[in-house]
């Protein structure tokens, strides 16, 4: 292996500028799973993230050790916090990683003040906190480790399976406080992985994360996200992934359909024109009124999988009471609002 730029400098001017900080260190690592792909180590002021108020997400703070993701999909609707550095929301979206370094140690001392008052954290929704580049920086033990040792609730969403390297931390963090841990397949047609999202984990491999989470005790639900419009949506395609969902042992299966917010939009209908073109006035109909499919259309797919779900014994979500420590109710600082995202 080889990382340019060994030393502890910073780097350019224009870096500096570019994320906010006083000292960025770029790497570029010499192997086949990360090459093309460059990381900027950054050392974050703030690791909690609070959830903008006007938000529909079901919790209020957020970390995320990394921006940018190495999974490529497609119609990640993350893409667009890459322009708030100045980043491609293409390709530089899937290989200019930004990596907080200190995110560990960070996220303890937080968790440690004596204004912070136990909140649900809630990790994956922005990219996802199990990537490839997690496997490099082993940035999860650390803010594992805080999470449990302060009894603090959180929850996973991931596509990733070097969660499982963690499974040790989690069943322990599991002991002490409320940890949801989800897993996002949408579907488990290989040929549209292969082109829609080409970095992840396939979705067998996904879901024996599911089956494995299971078998050591800790419930693992399923986001069917996305549902990808006339190329995911037969009925005989749902029914297969929710066939697969429930042999995997899943605790819920929940639906999303696909959304195409800004920044995604335009990376998403560059690659339908190549792979599908004679899709593309389809989609421009569908969501010809925004980021989200018709309501209609939403309604019709949930319903579909939660009569598949039914019939095939995946049960409802349910929240158990996570276990805190008493801290003070002084409000916690954080770093301002961040846009979040469930892909």
């Amino acid at each position: 292996m080889r990382w340019d730029n060994l030393g502890e400098n910073p780097t350019a001017p224009a870096d500096i500028s570019l994320f906010g900080t006083d000292a960025v260190t770029t790497r570029t690592f010499d192997t086949p799973e990360f090459r093309g792909i460059t990381f900027h180590e950054v050392r974050a002021r703030s690791i909690l993230n609070r959830v903008p108020g006007a938000s529909r997400m079901p919790f209020e703070w957020t970390v995320n050790p990394y921006r940018g993701c190495t999974h490529a999909c497609v119609y990640c609707f993350a893409r667009k916090t890459h322009s708030y550095l100045d980043l491609d929301t293409g390709l530089g979206f899937d290989s200019q990683i930004v990596v907080k370094i200190n995110a560990p140690e960070l996220l303890a001392r937080q968790l440690a003040s004596a204004r912070w008052q136990g909140a649900h954290v809630a990790m994956g929704t922005n990219v996802d906190c199990y990537q490839r580049a997690e496997g490099r920086y082993r940035l999860m033990p650390g803010i594992l480790t805080a999470l449990r040792d302060r009894a603090n609730p959180f929850s996973i969403l991931t596509k990733g399976t070097l969660i499982l390297r963690d499974l040790e931390l989690l069943t322990q963090a599991a002991r002490v406080t409320e940890v949801g841990i989800s897993v996002s397949v949408g579907f488990t047609d290989r040929e549209l992985w292969r082109t829609i999202e080409p970095g992840t984990p396939s979705p067998q491999r996904r879901l024996d994360v599911v089956r494995t989470l299971g078998a050591h005790g800790i419930d693992c639900g399923v986001l069917m996200a996305p549902v990808v419009p006339f190329l995911g949506d037969r009925p005989e395609q749902l029914r297969a992934t929710v066939r697969a969902i429930a042999e995997a042992g899943a605790s819920s299966v929940t639906p999303l359909v696909l959304h195409l917010r800004p920044g995604a939009r335009e990376w998403f209908m560059t690659w339908l024109r190549a792979h599908h073109p004679g899709l593309v006035r389809r989609y421009e109909r569908l969501y010809a009124d925004g980021a989200y499919a018709p309501t209609w259309y939403q309604r019709r797919i949930t319903r579909q999988v939660h009569e598949l779900a039914a019939e095939f014994g995946i049960g409802p979500a349910h929240r158990g009471a996570g276990r805190r420590i008493p801290v003070s109710e002084e409000p916690a600082d954080a770093a301002g609002p961040e846009q979040l995202t469930l892909l």
